[in-house]
């Protein structure tokens, strides 16, 4: 998603690259926090603490590895390291309560200590070669409204279409995306799709 200028001007310190990072990514942190914290001031505050940790290490912002995946594994540990600690203190998280899927997601690769890519890398690069494969125009509007964040009607008025067509390719791209990635990583399916819905 993020080029190598991108990555460069986040390890100088430009504050424009590091708003634009923040633009694009915000809406699927905050659906992939919601996930597991239904307060929602301690969502906001857990992925400013999340960009706030970028900015502080940003030198170590690598050109051969994912924004987005440094940024998640970030966020991850932090909703983690918040349920721990309600756990201890409060005694009211339940963990049982999160299905098998969202716990294998939250603690798959925390402590092995082992040189291989996250789960969020893995998924990050496979949603990008789905969409990818989608067909050229398709793949324009979901990458215009799913991505950059763009408002439907704002594409449709770009792209000359109806807002209609913009919400179909919408749907098709979507339900491409799934079985793709539902044969990749059947286990984590509902949570790329969580965190798409926005």
């Amino acid at each position: 998603m993020f080029g190598i200028q991108t990555k460069t001007e986040l390890k100088q310190g430009n504050p424009a690259a590091y708003k634009e990072v923040f633009r694009i990514l915000y809406p699927r942190l905050k659906g992939y926090c919601k996930l597991f914290i239904s307060d929602q001031n301690q969502v906001e505050d857990i992925i400013q603490e999340t960009f706030i940790s970028l900015w502080d290490n940003r030198n170590s912002i690598k050109n051969d590895k994912p924004v987005e995946s440094l940024v998640f594994v970030m966020l991850r540990n932090r909703c983690l390291n918040y349920l721990k600690k309600q756990k201890l203190e409060k005694d009211n998280i339940d963990f049982e309560q999160l299905n098998e899927n969202q716990i294998q997601y939250l603690y798959q690769l925390d402590f092995t200590g082992r040189e291989e890519k996250s789960m969020e890398e893995m998924l990050i690069e496979s949603f990008h070669e789905a969409v990818d494969e989608l067909p050229d125009k398709m793949r324009i509007v979901f990458k215009k409204c799913k991505i950059e964040g763009l408002k439907q009607k704002e594409v449709a008025e770009e792209l000359g279409i109806s807002l209609k067509m913009v919400e179909k390719h919408i749907a098709k791209a979507k339900l491409q995306i799934h079985e793709k990635l539902l044969k990749q990583h059947p286990a984590l399916i509902a949570v790329i799709f969580f965190l798409l819905d926005k």
